[in-house]
């Protein structure tokens, strides 16, 4: 099994939670999530006005972002993979990333069930 997490946009958050129950996931963990890339946040312009010689720009901490979680058999990894990257690409910066991370084991609290049983 494997867990792929998923930083993506806020606004991509409806159309991959669709396209995901879509191919046969609709099961996943979604978070808030803040953080930044290269471009070290959006420029922000203050108000007009500020006077001249104040700076006219500043940048942002952390954007705000989506982390999704899914854990998917290890066949069906490419798949959500590419689900997640032709839904959230805009070609923009900012687009998000995708980990893949091994996972042991799960255990479905109410039955006690582990495996892949435990996660479909």
């Amino acid at each position: 099994m494997k867990e792929v997490l998923a930083v993506i946009q806020m606004n991509k958050m409806e159309c991959t939670k669709d396209a995901l129950a879509l191919i046969g996931f609709p099961s996943f963990t979604a978070y808030k999530a803040y953080g930044r890339g290269k471009q070290r946040g959006l420029p922000v312009a203050y108000p007009a006005e500020l006077k001249e010689e104040e700076v006219k720009e500043k940048r942002m901490k952390y954007l705000p972002k989506r982390m999704i979680s899914v854990v998917v058999e290890d066949e069906f990894v490419p798949a959500v993979v590419a689900l997640l990257m032709k839904v959230n690409r805009t070609g923009n910066i900012g687009d998000g990333r995708i980990f893949i991370c091994p996972v042991e084991n799960a255990r479905r609290i109410r039955t006690g069930e582990s495996g892949k049983e435990a996660v479909s």
